[in-house]
This record gives C-alpha cells, structure tokens and sequence, in this order.
C-alpha cells in the first residue's frame, strides 16, 4: 500500500521546544535553593506533580507552571514568598512569548512533502498556545489538517483519519517521542518515523523492539525517503 497521509508532530520535531522547559527548570532550582538544596528531589517532586497534573491541566507550559507553583508550596510547607511564586509565573511566561524557532531543513522537507502527500498536523499542549506556535511557524498553510489533542495513543490517531479520510495502512506519523508519535501509529497499523531530539521530556521516554512499520531518521530531511521506501 502507497502511503497517502503524512502526520507530524510540532513541538521539537518542527521547531525546538524542549530547551524552553529545561532552562526553566533550572531557573526554578535556582529559585528554590535557600529552601531545597536537595536538586533531585526538586526535580522528583516536580515529575511527580507534572504527572499527577497531567488529567487536570493537560500538556503545555502552563501546566508545567502551575505544577512548579505546587512544588514550591510543598517543598517549603507554604512558606515561599509571593515574590517567587510571581517569579514562577514569569517563567511560564516566558516560556509561552518565546518565539518560534523552525528546526534545520523543516521548512524544506514540509514543503516538499506536501507536493506529495495530504499532510495533517498532531500535537499536544495547550490549543492556543499551539495555535500561536502554527501561525508564527509560516508552516500552517501546508497542511491539510491540524489537530491539537489531548493525548496521542492509537485512539486518537484513529479520529485523525477518520476526519482527514484515510486509513491506517496509508498514513505514516512522524515525530520524536516514540511514546506518542511513532508506536501508538504502529498500534494502529499505520507506520511511524522517529526523529530524536536532543531533549526528551522524562514523561517521554520509552523503549521499543524493532518493527518494520517504523524507522528511525536522523533528521527530519531523511524523512521523505523513508517514506519513499516504504511504496510513499
């Protein structure tokens, strides 16, 4: 079968991301020393609170910012200042101003595979934060269809073909966490391509065996001949 539908994820695997989050991670433990001079345990504290959180506040930076907020308050038994807590804040802020920054030859590969193929953007996060990201990329009017979602397991790339109209056996989902992007595809029957980052999110990581429905590139510019090689 010809692949027919290309999907892509966005945040660092279109423009970088990652690197946003941890500079302000760091900012925060920087924030909390003269409280917590345990780092470990800040970040553990932290994951944690992030996970827990994720079926209220969802992905994005403004989950990731309240969840900063949580930890402060429980790592110093509510005795940190409302000076830090708006300085936490401000990092949240940052974070969601912070402009747009295409990866190396995403905007020639993008655009090259929508010559080709009907291409349909899936991502995680906050929809308007992600919107903004989309239109300040100058990447949107390439793609067919954008979905912003609320989680990415097989299920959802299941509503993203059937409002596109394609099957699972023609699409290909391309992207840098294995966890969401590649085997969820797979999972369907569809095919993955993963394309690392330098940075993964810890919520992120996952292992898998080998399959021939998925591939792993070493850039987002490999991704059409991968795609070519399977019937694309």
């Amino acid at each position: 079968m010809a692949i027919e539908i290309v999907g892509l994820d966005a945040d660092d695997t279109l423009w970088h991301s990652e690197g946003q989050f941890h500079v302000s991670e760091q900012r925060f433990r920087e924030l909390m020393a003269p409280w917590v001079d345990d780092e470990e345990l800040l970040s553990s504290t932290l994951l944690q609170t992030e996970r827990r959180n994720l079926e209220l506040f969802g992905y994005g930076a403004k989950g990731f910012t309240l969840s900063m907020i949580e930890t402060a308050l429980a790592l110093t038994d509510h005795r940190v200042d409302g000076r830090r807590i708006e300085q936490i804040i401000g990092f949240g802020k940052e974070i969601l101003a912070h402009p747009v920054e295409l990866i190396e030859g995403v905007l020639e590969t993008v655009a090259g595979l929508a010559e080709r193929y009907r291409l349909v953007l899936v991502t995680k996060g906050d929809l308007f934060h992600q919107e903004s990201k989309i239109a300040a990329s100058g990447l949107g009017d390439l793609f067919d269809q954008v979905d912003v979602v609320s989680e990415k397991d097989a299920a959802t790339y299941a509503r993203t073909l059937l409002r596109i109209g394609g099957s699972a056996d023609r699409f290909c989902m391309v992207g840098n966490s294995l966890k969401s992007d590649v085997l969820p595809a797979v999972e369907l029957g569809a095919y993955g391509i993963h394309v690392p980052y330098h940075l993964t999110w810890a919520l992120e990581h996952a292992e898998a065996d080998e399959h021939p429905h998925w591939r792993t590139a070493a850039s987002i510019a490999e991704v059409p001949g991968i795609i070519e090689e399977w019937g694309g």
